[in-house]
């Protein structure tokens, strides 16, 4: 699919699902999305204090989670969607963090930001679904600080059998069927494990965090009997 084609036909399918993407996850990632993200902060150590940008932020769950690690630091949510933004919106509104959260319609290719003004950029469950996945960290990457942490939490490819055989029959076979029921939506869902199957697995994607974006001490972390993937990798205290 090329890139402009594939970024409009993503943005549609984002667009109609919006109202019920929570449900959707909770279903996608067998309830374990939370668990996963919750590991993540862990993993990341948030201080108070840090800024963060989340990219692909959709209904806004990890936005609120970094801005409450950091109690006082200023968090973006970013999306291309403005439905999954108004969704988050509310979310926002409801944990009182108006003062703390801001929410930006923009596209995660090209960040409106200078260089070296956050602490921490994230993506979760997004990254898969972009027209140049190395574009998007080289502008994660520039937008952090030197010394500062590009994390990427992100559906994954088991490896090890039978799982691996359950894993893609559910994506593949099943999934598409429960967002017809649950959502009326089946080719929108229908895409998600299409979206997977060309996703570099997770020693690939290490090898672009360290290769060819130039993250410092690359850390990655297998989830759920790999299922999801965990990529932590630092930019350089020269800012290289």
């Amino acid at each position: 699919m090329q890139s402009k084609s594939k970024e409009q036909h993503v943005h549609a399918v984002f667009e109609s699902i919006a109202p019920k993407y929570d449900l959707m996850n909770d279903l996608l990632s067998f309830r374990r999305h939370k668990a996963w993200r919750a590991f993540t902060m862990r993993k990341m150590d948030v201080k108070p204090g840090a800024t963060a940008i989340d990219l692909c932020c959709g209904t806004c769950d990890w936005t609120i989670a970094l801005a409450r690690a950091s109690k006082t630091g200023k968090t973006i949510g970013l999306d291309f969607s403005q439905h999954m933004l108004d969704f988050g919106q509310q979310k926002v509104n409801r944990e009182g963090l108006e003062g703390q959260i801001s929410l930006l319609h923009g596209n995660a290719m090209q960040l409106p930001f200078e260089d070296n003004h956050f602490d921490y950029a994230t993506i979760g469950f997004g990254l898969r679904n972009v027209p140049d996945l190395v574009q998007v960290l080289k502008e994660m990457k520039r937008v952090v600080k030197p010394g500062g942490q590009v994390v990427c939490l992100e559906l994954s490819k088991p490896v090890w059998q039978p799982f691996k055989s359950i894993y893609y029959f559910y994506f593949e076979r099943i999934l598409p069927g429960l967002g017809k029921l649950f959502a009326k939506k089946y080719e929108q869902y229908k895409w998600l494990p299409e979206s997977l199957k060309v996703f570099p697995d997770l020693n690939q994607l290490a090898d672009i965090y360290r290769e060819e974006v130039g993250f410092r001490n690359v850390r990655v972390y297998p989830l759920t009997g790999g299922i999801a993937a965990l990529h932590i990798g630092t930019k350089g205290t020269d800012g290289a």
